[in-house]
Formats: structure tokens, C-alpha cells, sequence
């Protein structure tokens, strides 16, 4: 007797094992800062053809429909669901949430930019505006010494209230990325993400324009992972993963079965 229904088995209890990593991970950053939660995607493996569809069945008749056997399933890969997280209020002048599509541009070590939509920055000793690693924030923006207030307007306009002056100062502007396949950026840890082939290049912008989210100062985007939703995935998953293990569980009883009795 075969054991092909243990290995397509195998290959779910596989499948569903991965989809659980990432239900896991999602409920893991159910508070992190501009997280976006991810999917899992399924694929079937590759079919076994023992008759093909229309082949003769006699000489004057074809089957109407063949046996096409399936040897498995595995995931086909994650897609970042970029859905808008909730805004919440913090009151801090450079914590920044976009409000709509787009990215903050980061200078990471080694020269290599970094793509996030974690706006908790901060002010570095230089006065440079930096991410919470220390990771300068692009285009470059340093804060006058002596500033009292920092006003960042919608469309990223940075302006400076210094000490002693009546009017205040613009020290920048920051800019949004955008992308023409923002699913195919590839994801580094620590909220950043980086360009791809499959993403394209990043096309650097004003918020606000041309499809770009606004900035919102004193606001940090929330995680969009639905907990209800994913609690109710993961069930599913287990469930999923329970009926394959049943199913290998089931073909060991029939060729226990075969071979003590044919």
C-alpha cells in the first residue's frame, strides 16, 4: 500500500505549522508601532496525472473529466496587509504618523536606506532628528540649539521656535516614499524595511501629493492586527493541523491493517 496520503498529510501539517508562525508574530506586535500584520498564502504542489482529461476511454468515447492525483500543499509566500493602523495621540512634537500611503526614509548603518512607518523619532545630541536606534531620519533635519517648539505641518514642512526669536524657522521638509509594489519590500526587523527588485524604487515625494498620506504631528500609528481576527485564525489552524495529524494517524491503521491481513 502507498504511504503517498501520509506525505500530502505531511506536507499540511508543514503548511499549518507556518501559518501559525505568522498568526504568532502578529499577535506578537499587536503593539508595535506602525506594524502591519501578514498573511499566509497557500499553494497546491504538483498534480499526478493517471488519466488526462479527454483521453479515449474506447474507441468512440473520451472521458469526460481525468484523475489528476494532488501530492500536497505549502505556503507560497506572506503578503504585508498594508491597511491604515489607528492613530493615536501622544501629545510628543516628533512623534510623527502618516496618515495614508507612504513610508519615512532612514538612513541605516552602512549607507543603506531604510523604509518604516514607526514616526516615534527623537533628537539626537547633534540635534539631528533621529529614530529611537539613532538612525537619522532623511532628508537630513537638524534642530537649531536653543529651539523651544517644533512645528511639523501636514505636508512636512519642519519648523523651529527658537529662544530670543519673534518668528519661527523652517529647518526642512521631510519627504514619503512610496512604491509602485510596496508588498515586495522586504522586511529587516526593527520596523524597517528596505527596497527590492520586486518593489521598484522608492519615488520620494511632499506628503500629501500624488497619493501620499499626510503627516500628523503628536500621533504614532498603531499596529492594524485585529486580535478578535487572528484568535479566530489560529483556531482554525489548529484545527486544520488536528485533522492532518488524524489523517496520518489514519493511512499508519490501514497499512497496519494491510499488512497483518493481506
Amino acid at each position: 500500500m502507498t504511504t503517498a496520503a501520509m506525505h500530502i498529510a505531511r506536507t499540511g501539517l508543514d503548511a499549518q505549522n507556518e501559518r501559525m508562525r505568522v498568526i504568532s508574530n502578529n499577535l506578537a506586535n499587536v503593539n508595535t508601532t506602525g506594524f502591519k500584520r501578514d498573511r499566509a498564502a497557500f499553494e497546491t504542489l504538483a498534480y499526478q496525472t493517471v488519466t488526462a482529461n479527454g483521453a479515449p476511454s474506447t474507441s468512440e468515447t473520451k472521458y469526460a473529466t481525468g484523475t489528476n492525483l494532488g501530492t500536497g500543499v505549502r505556503i507560497q509566500g506572506t503578503a504585508r496587509i498594508d491597511t491604515q493602523g489607528s492613530l493615536q495621540t501622544t501629545g510628543n512634537s516628533l512623534d510623527l504618523a502618516l496618515d495614508g500611503n507612504g513610508y519615512f526614509q532612514i538612513q541605516l548603518p552602512g549607507g543603506q536606506l531604510g523604509y518604516t512607518r514607526a514616526g516615534n523619532f527623537t533628537r539626537s545630541p547633534e540635534g539631528l532628528m533621529v529614530t529611537s536606534e539613532g538612525y537619522q531620519v532623511q532628508p537630513g533635519i537638524t534642530i537649531p540649539e536653543g529651539t523651544t517648539q517644533i512645528t511639523v505641518g501636514v505636508d512636512g514642512t519642519v519648523s523651529a521656535q527658537v529662544q530670543g526669536q519673534t518668528a519661527p524657522t523652517e529647518v526642512g521638509q521631510l519627504q514619503v516614499a512610496t512604491f509602485q509594489n510596496p508588498a515586495g519590500l522586504q522586511p529587516m526587523g526593527s520596523n524597517f524595511l528596505i527596497e527590492t527588485a520586486a518593489s521598484g524604487a522608492a519615488n520620494l515625494g511632499t506628503a500629501g501629493v500624488e497619493g501620499r498620506g499626510n503627516i500628523r504631528q503628536g500621533m504614532l500609528e498603531g499596529s492594524n492586527v485585529n486580535v478578535v481576527e487572528e484568535l479566530v485564525d489560529m483556531i482554525e489552524t489548529q484545527r486544520a493541523y488536528e485533522v492532518n495529524s488524524k489523517m496520518i494517524s489514519a493511512t499508519d491503521q490501514m497499512l497496519q491493517y494491510a499488512n497483518q491481513n493481506l
